[in-house]
């Protein structure tokens, strides 16, 4: 779990965020999301440590991440994953070598026990026997696939995504989603993601925190987004008439649902 108390950063003078609290649990997908300037990507920068709050507190499991040295960070950081944005793969490496590099940098394992590591994580993201691919010989979602074996390759506590599905087509979204959603669940993984992608919050959603101007505006989960009254939220989330269509659908669909669950209550009465 990690717990973010009143937390603020500016940036010459101007505040960003702006006093957000917030808790994100174990086992579930915690997305972030809202519009370009709303401070959503400097929350979570500032979660991992790459940007210091200038006050407010985190605390990961009930260890003040803020307060710690940089040596207590780095012992913290071994149990954080990150998946970047671009994936950010080395090139001129393998896949193999992508994927083994954490277990080199933080472990003195053999080379036979890190690969064996490594081809375990290569099944669990459905790229088994492409070990000597470079990043140039595989396809966009492959890459992602490689990037999320490479976060979840020292079995982190905390998983942070950074717009996993930004350039991908929308099956392949779908794909990374699904993967992502089975390991938190898997590994009750404490999973943030930083999404502007609405697929992913109603498909993946279990605790959503929307940032609006640098405050939290609405905390809720991907059931309860669609029946929201905040009007903020709502511009953002149905900027167009498709998605406000797919929201009267998606409201009638479950409105049937409920309906049919107190029927059956009743029959069973």
């Amino acid at each position: 779990m990690i717990e973010v108390k009143d937390l603020k950063k500016g940036f010459g003078g101007k505040p960003v965020i702006n006093g957000v609290s917030a808790v994100f649990e174990n086992g579930k997908c915690n997305l972030i999301i809202g519009s370009s300037g709303s401070g959503k990507t400097v929350l979570m920068k500032c979660l991992v440590g790459l940007f210091e709050p200038d006050s407010g507190e985190i605390s990961y499991s009930g260890q003040n991440f803020t307060a710690m040295n940089e040596e207590e960070r780095k012992i913290l950081r071994r149990q954080i994953g990150m998946l970047f944005q671009g994936s950010a793969l080395f090139d001129s490496m393998t896949v193999e070598q992508n994927i083994m590099f954490p277990l080199d940098m933080f472990t003195n394992d053999s080379f036979a026990t890190k690969l064996k590591r490594v081809n375990e994580v290569l099944e669990r993201v459905n790229m088994k026997d492409v070990n000597k691919k470079f990043p140039a010989e595989i396809s966009g979602g492959m890459k992602k696939r490689v990037g999320i074996g490479r976060a979840i390759v020292l079995n982190p506590k905390y998983l942070f995504c950074d717009e996993p599905n930004s350039g991908l087509d929308p099956l392949t979204s779908i794909l990374i989603d699904k993967l992502i959603k089975e390991i938190t669940l898997e590994y009750n993984i404490t999973t943030v993601v930083n999404t502007h992608d609405m697929n992913s919050v109603m498909e993946t959603g279990d605790h959503i925190i929307y940032m609006y101007q640098g405050l939290k505006e609405w905390e809720g989960s991907n059931k309860e987004i669609i029946f929201s009254k905040n009007k903020k939220l709502n511009d953002f989330i149905f900027a167009s008439e498709f998605l406000q269509d797919a929201k009267d659908m998606r409201m009638l669909e479950m409105r049937g649902k409920i309906d049919n669950d107190r029927n059956m209550d009743e029959l069973l009465k």
